[in-house]
């Protein structure tokens, strides 16, 4: 029992149900991120982040180009949701997270494509973007573990989140799985229109992680539960990124896991921003892997 992911026993003391109806109550009007728009989603309003009442995928399959402890032999069971509520204006996955180009998915689908998934071998079901929709996507997961699901759940997410409803998602979530992006509140309000992004990943990233710990990984090198951070490297940024190294070593963990990423592009809407109009340098990238190793975070690589 004590190998199976946490919301199994969530769900057995009947916790599972109630932070369901907990949830459903910020969605009318929709307190359920930082931005508080107040939404009524309910009546069709769409609020900051676009997103409907009915959840809406883009995709679902194995994902093999996660993180390697997410990924395994099996891959990642990896379920994009359309829409976002930070809309950051260098976003690569735009036609998703601002077109929100997807299908709509009832309770029980969503469901049947988490054992899908499963059953394909997938070592974790892993929800991209689920913010917006964690409400819908925890009734989905109640009808799933009926049914048989018991592979840990990621939240992967932009690190924008409410402090209240991660919360709430402890004993819940096994994998937290954030992007920190800034520490710098005029970056933050620049290009995501979130001024507060910095104090609000702060607190949000010290609950997860008092919530999961440090990332653990089986004998098969596959992650069961824990935090995994990631920090997308950015041009002409690199003092932001120092900061977010340096915030993860002195108020989460030096043995925290971090992802350092490289793959940064331009794309849609950084053509009205001069200094995101290339890609990262190698220098660029090469300081930030030799900063990590400086301060002492002895988990922090490109993964």
């Amino acid at each position: 029992m004590e190998n199976f992911p946490s919301y199994i026993k969530t769900k057995s003391r009947g916790r599972l149900d109630e932070v369901i109806e907990e949830l459903e109550e910020r969605l009318n009007p929709c307190i359920l991120c930082p931005r508080r728009c107040r939404a009524n989603r309910y009546a069709e309003d769409l609020g900051y982040c676009k997103a409907p009442y009915d959840i809406y995928i883009s995709s679902a399959f194995a994902h093999f180009g996660e993180e390697s402890p997410l990924v395994g032999i099996h891959g990642s069971g990896t379920i994009f949701f359309t829409h976002c509520n930070l809309r950051c204006v260098f976003c690569q996955n735009y036609d998703i997270s601002l077109f929100g180009e997807g299908t709509k998915c009832s309770y029980n689908a969503l469901a049947n494509i988490m054992l899908d998934l499963q059953n394909r071998g997938c070592h974790n079901i892993n929800l991209v973007t689920p913010t917006h929709y964690i409400p819908q996507i925890l009734k989905a997961l109640n009808i799933a573990i009926d049914n048989g699901l018991n592979i840990p759940i990621v939240y992967n997410c932009g690190g924008y989140e409410s402090l209240d409803v991660i919360k709430s998602l402890d004993g819940i979530i096994d994998i937290y799985m954030p992007d920190i992006k800034f520490m710098n509140s005029e970056l933050s309000k620049k290009y995501c229109n979130a001024e507060d992004y910095p104090q609000v990943v702060r607190s949000v990233l010290k609950e997860m992680h008092r919530q999961v710990g440090d990332l653990s990984i089986d004998n098969k090198n596959i992650a069961t539960r824990g935090l995994l951070i990631r920090h997308l490297v950015m041009p002409s940024s690199i003092e932001n990124t120092k900061d977010v190294l340096k915030f993860i070593k002195d108020e989460i963990s030096d043995n925290a896991f971090v992802n350092i990423m490289s793959q940064y592009h331009p794309c849609l809407g950084t053509d009205k921003f001069p200094e995101l109009s290339r890609k990262i340098t190698g220098k660029e990238f090469t300081e930030a892997l030799e900063y990590a190793q400086l301060i002492g975070l002895k988990r922090a690589s490109n993964h």
